[in-house]
């Protein structure tokens, strides 16, 4: 019997479970690895002297290399695997972040946030068709949105953190934290992540059958015998096969709903620390509004999720783009108490977050195994040039003098365009059958 069908067809056990939670983690590493800039931003304002149009440069920096990253590693992950590419993103992301805290200049900042990027990049692409994999077919889409939700987790937990580091130390504190976190999951990813039986009955490298066969066991399953039958004709896979006929229109279409999308996201995300400091208030309480973004975005993800129990998730994700350009809109309208403030960051948080955790799960079941992490990675990299974009075109419409409310108008309207996007892909998505 094929063992993806074994795993499809029975119950979630616990080390799938675990596996699942494994991966949240690293996306909540993944979350305040991005975040860490934000968090540092107003220090290094301060410190260096530089204005809104170059603060825009550095917030955008490590999202050029999650874009790259995103773009290039995903390939590799469906070459050599999930887990080794995980491991090596590991690797990259710790050095970058302690690197970031030891930089004195804004140029040596902007390569190490570069490179931080890269395996962040690298990261959501493989973590994606990881978890994808481990979930049975029944939880598939819930697992994936869960994952996805460990993004604005990893942003509360690491902005709390960040907040009381910021009261004692300076900036580079935030960045130590960072590293020394992402270091630490490595004995994890080694001890409880082994590579996906989807992945290892695709490649079929020198002992699979023996790899499958101690994940089957790990999982509660009898031992197969011998592996199904290759295909007399394998599958082209990379991207000859993305932009085939049969996937590309649905990439380059979910590829444009999550660019433009991504443009309102990072705009919240990016700039409500300085726009909180601007208003008179101290950095560490700038933080603080950005963690009850962090906490909104967390409710938004988890909500959806368990929509999706319920109601489609294409339709459930179009209406929350809708409502993100609302939500966004209405926080840049000015708050003049801080409370006030923090419950406008936490809708805009709930409404930004929840289509990005439902397009992860649309990717994850819209593409097969051979290609989910290329597609995965094609489409958060081609994406993340808008999240690069976000922080860059507001910092230069602040300096030439537009108010917030018609940035937050201009940039929340992008979110629009994406459910128009998302809209136009909802057949190709409902016809499509991974294998």
């Amino acid at each position: 019997m094929d063992p993806r069908e074994i795993v499809d067809k029975a119950n979630m056990s616990r080390f799938q479970w675990t596996a699942v939670f494994l991966m949240i983690g690293l996306n909540a590493l993944d979350g305040f690895d991005v975040l860490s800039i934000s968090y540092a931003s107003p220090g290094i304002a301060a410190a260096w002297g530089i204005d809104r149009a170059a603060l825009g440069i550095v917030l955008s920096m490590e999202l050029v290399g999650m874009a790259f990253g995103a773009l290039f590693l995903g390939n590799v992950a469906d070459a050599i695997g999930r887990r080794k590419t995980i491991i090596g993103c590991l690797v990259v992301m710790s050095g970058g972040m302690f690197a970031a805290a030891a930089a004195t200049d804004i140029t040596t900042l902007c390569f190490c946030r570069l490179i931080t990027g890269l395996g962040i990049g690298g990261m959501l692409a493989s973590i994606n068709a990881a978890v994808a994999e481990a979930a049975n077919a029944k939880r598939r889409a819930l697992c994936v949105v869960l994952m996805s939700a460990g993004l604005p987790i990893g942003s509360v937990i690491g902005g709390l953190i960040s907040g009381e580091l910021l009261k004692v130390y300076d900036w580079p504190a935030v960045f130590i934290l960072g590293g020394m976190a992402t270091a630490a999951f490595l004995p994890l990813v080694l001890w409880l992540a082994p590579e996906s039986i989807a992945f290892e009955m695709h490649k079929r490298s020198p002992g699979a059958l023996e790899r499958i066969n101690k994940t089957l066991n790990k999982m509660g399953h009898a031992a197969i015998d011998a592996l199904p039958e290759v295909p007399a004709i394998k599958p082209k896979a990379g991207l000859s096969l993305l932009f085939s006929k049969q996937f590309a229109a649905l990439a380059i279409l979910l590829a444009l709903a999550y660019f433009m999308h991504i443009i309102t996201f990072y705009y919240i995300i990016k700039w409500i620390p300085k726009i909180v400091v601007d208003m008179g208030f101290a950095p560490p309480t700038a933080a603080g509004v950005l963690v009850w973004a962090s906490i909104g975005g967390s409710i938004g993800a988890l909500t959806l999720g368990l929509l999706t129990l319920k109601a489609r998730i294409t339709a459930l994700t179009i209406g929350a783009m809708l409502a993100s350009t609302a939500a966004v809109i209405v926080f840049g309208q000015g708050w003049e108490t801080l409370e006030h403030i923090s419950i406008a960051a936490a809708v805009a948080g709930f409404f930004t977050n929840a289509p990005i955790v439902g397009l992860y799960a649309i990717v994850a079941q819209s593409f097969p195994t051979q290609l989910r992490a290329t597609a995965t990675g094609f489409i958060i990299g081609l994406g993340r040039g808008g999240a690069a974009l976000a922080p860059v075109i507001a910092g230069f419409l602040f300096q030439a003098g537009w108010s917030l409310p018609t940035v937050s108008i201009m940039m929340g309207l992008a979110a629009t365009i994406a459910a128009l996007m998302l809209f136009l892909a909802r057949g190709r998505i409902a016809a499509a059958a991974p294998v």
